[in-house]
Parts: structure tokens; C-alpha cells; sequence
């Protein structure tokens, strides 16, 4: 694609109802040096400090070979290039080894759970012999087992790290599983039962590494402890667990005893509020990340329940985000979102942050010097000079 051609592409791309037209003049700059300079997509906006960084998107196995720049991936999308044969349709899992080499990503349209292994550049696929009952959540044991939560089996399959199946767990109460988490100090199994309409069993069920039922969480309703249609869950390091109740719009911690303990968000269109939130993870400073599957972003909350930011922000554009599923951190906070109608896996990287950048000031409302307002932005820069213009990520 020549200069123009890209320059006019460019200038009439849309996404989230914000036009970015800004991008036109960074990469035709860059088009005229010898060497493009790579371009970076941070949260928030200057003058504030930015604190998420997008870095990739995972597609197809074909990403094993290279890492692509954000510039790199626009290019491509705009230019329609086709997709690989082994590319993602619809993410609804991901974890990641303890050593953030291995990526697994389960696909609930291709029945099969992809497994990108960065480190020695391969890729396999759980359920090419024998296809998987519409994967939904992830999770791993210490010997980097994988815990499939299968929905239409209504259990969770385990297979070793050569791929064989070796155990199924499930109980005849289970009737349409989607999160999982893995307590590994503890030796628990939480799974999130999603339920029916006319059901009473919207509940989070606790097993035994072993699959043995011990308890169950909750109930079907609106008050502190209930749910309605709870999807996925995840652990901090102390064994609190944290659920996201979608429809009713917010997050609950328990904690290691299953004893409600306090509620993250609530119904709406404003800061820290949710439309249909999805998956929920936190970084190695306690902060609660939730992906909100209707506002297509993820808002990013300190243990006191405070909204400090939010990334993402609806469209198709690399960084952007459509309808997201399952969020996870790996133990270098860099953060995967799963893009579902994107039909990918969006990374992003916590940059520029420490633990005292998750406290509010309550009279200035500032974090880490920062101020912080509800109509935080999106920045794409070049990597080597400050942001000079901007496209939001509003929540729509």
C-alpha cells in the first residue's frame, strides 16, 4: 500500500465514535523517515502519567514468528490482510505459565483450547483429535496442568503438559459452568456455575484438587453474596475470591471461608459503574482489573473499591476492544484480555507504576500525582517523544 492510499484509509477510520484522524499525521511522519519509528498506544492522556501500555495482539499461531508493533498490526488491519488458518474466532479463557512463556487461549466457536508457547515458538492444540464441549474458563495447577471448564460436558477437564487428559471433574448439581480458579496454597477448585433463568443455582461450587464437592457460594438474587449469572472468578494471595456477578452488574469478594466481604462497582454509565462486567483479575498490587463485556473496556479498581482508570474503549482497531471475555496478569503485570467479537487476545503492559499509585487522595482526588477525571484517554505516540495527539477510549 503506497502513502497516500494508507494516508486515505487512515483519515476516514473510525472507531468508538471517535475519529482518528490523529493517527494520519504520526504514521505519515513516519512513512517519510528512512526508518519508522514504532508507535505506542498508553492510558491515560498527558499531562497524567501513563500507566497502561498496549503491546501486542495475539491472532493466530502465525504471531509466534514475530512481535508486531502496534503500527505494524494497524497497517495490516487496514489493509484487510487476510487471516491464518489457525486464528482465534471466539476467546473465552486465557492463562498463563508462571514463567509468562505459555499462553493458553480457549476458543469456544473452534472447540479447542490454543496453547502459544513463546518461548520455544511453538503451538498445539488441545482438541484437534478430539474437539472440546464449548471451552469456556482456564486455569493452572503448579505442575502447569491445565483445567479446562468445559460447558457442555457441565465439568472441567484436566490434561498434563504433553496435552493428555487425565481427569474430569463435575457434579450432577452443574449446569452451565464458565469461570474457574485454582486456590493452589489451599487446594481448592472455584467453579462459576452461570445457571438458567428459571434456575436457583447461580452459585460458585468448591472442590477438592481431587473433584470432590465441598460447598457451594452463594445464592440466586440481587443482595450482598448473591448472583445473578455469575461468570468468572479469580484469587488474590491471600485466597480471597472475587466474582464477577454480571447481571447484576458488579463484582463480590469472598473471603478464603466463602464469607462476603464487600462489592467492587455497580449498574450504570459512569465511573467505576458496569454494563455486563465478564472477567476479572488483579495485578501484583492488589488492583482489581474487570473486563465490562458491554462497555467494551476494562476499569482497573484499588481494595478500597476505588475506580483509578480505565483502557481499551470500543472498536476494531489494535488496543481496542469489542464485547471482551476473560482477563488475566501474569506475575510481571502484563495483562491479556480476551477480544472476543475482535476474535483475538489483546496484551497490555502496567507501566510506570508502584503500590502507592493505587491510593486516591481523598481531598485532591489524585493518584500517584496524577489527577485523575472521569474522561481518561487513550494516547498513541511514538515510542522516542511525548503524545501529541489523542483518541479516546469512552465507554459506549
Amino acid at each position: 500500500m503506497d502513502e497516500n492510499t494508507l494516508a486515505q484509509r487512515l483519515s476516514r477510520a473510525t472507531f468508538g465514535g471517535v475519529v482518528v484522524g490523529g493517527l494520519l499525521v504520526i504514521l505519515s511522519s513516519c512513512a517519510t523517515t528512512q526508518q519508522a519509528e514504532p508507535v505506542r498506544l498508553v492510558w491515560p492522556a498527558p499531562p497524567l502519567t501513563a500507566r497502561v501500555e498496549f503491546v501486542r495482539s495475539i491472532v493466530s499461531d502465525e504471531d509466534l514468528a514475530h512481535d508486531t508493533t502496534f503500527s505494524q498490526k494497524l497497517v495490516s488491519f487496514l489493509s484487510g490482510e487476510k487471516p491464518a488458518p489457525n486464528r482465534i474466532v471466539e476467546p473465552t479463557g486465557i492463562a498463563v505459565s508462571d514463567d509468562g512463556q505459555r499462553v493458553y487461549i480457549s476458543d469456544f466457536a473452534r472447540l479447542a483450547v490454543y496453547v502459544f508457547d513463546f518461548g520455544s515458538k511453538t503451538f498445539t492444540k488441545i482438541g484437534e483429535h478430539e474437539q472440546l464441549a464449548r471451552p469456556v474458563g482456564l486455569a493452572l495447577d503448579a505442575r502447569e496442568q491445565l483445567y479446562v471448564v468445559e460447558q457442555e460436558k457441565k465439568g472441567i477437564s484436566v490434561f498434563d503438559r504433553q496435552g493428555r487428559k487425565i481427569q474430569f471433574i463435575t457434579d450432577p448439581g452443574i449446569e452451565r459452568p464458565s469461570g474457574i480458579a485454582i486456590d493452589r496454597e489451599r487446594g481448592k477448585i472455584y467453579l462459576a456455575d452461570t445457571s438458567h433463568t428459571k434456575s436457583q443455582n447461580h452459585d460458585i461450587k468448591v472442590f477438592t484438587m481431587d473433584g470432590k464437592l465441598t460447598a457451594t457460594i452463594g445464592t440466586k438474587g440481587s443482595g450482598p453474596g448473591q448472583f445473578l449469572f455469575p461468570t468468572y472468578v479469580t484469587l488474590d494471595p491471600q485466597g480471597n475470591l472475587y466474582v464477577t456477578d454480571t447481571l447484576n452488574a458488579r463484582v463480590q469478594m469472598f473471603d478464603p471461608d466463602g464469607k462476603y466481604v464487600k462489592t467492587y462497582g455497580s449498574r450504570g454509565n459512569g465511573w467505576g459503574m458496569f454494563d455486563k462486567p465478564k472477567g476479572v483479575a488483579l495485578d501484583s498490587f492488589g488492583n482489581v482489573y474487570v473486563a465490562d463485556s458491554g462497555w467494551s473496556n476494562v476499569q482497573i479498581f484499588n481494595q478500597k473499591g476505588q475506580v483509578l482508570i480505565f483502557f481499551g474503549g470500543r472498536g476494531p482497531l489494535p488496543g481496542m476492544l469489542k464485547n471482551p471475555t476473560a482477563v488475566t496478569i501474569d506475575k510481571n503485570n502484563r495483562i491479556y484480555v480476551a477480544d472476543y467479537l475482535n476474535h483475538r487476545v489483546e496484551i497490555y503492559q502496567l507501566v510506570n507504576t508502584t503500590a502507592n499509585d493505587s491510593f486516591l487522595n481523598s481531598t485532591s482526588q489524585t493518584r500517584g500525582g496524577d489527577v485523575v477525571s472521569d474522561k481518561q484517554e487513550a494516547v498513541i505516540t511514538r515510542a522516542d517523544e511525548a503524545p501529541s495527539t489523542t483518541t479516546r477510549g469512552i465507554k459506549q
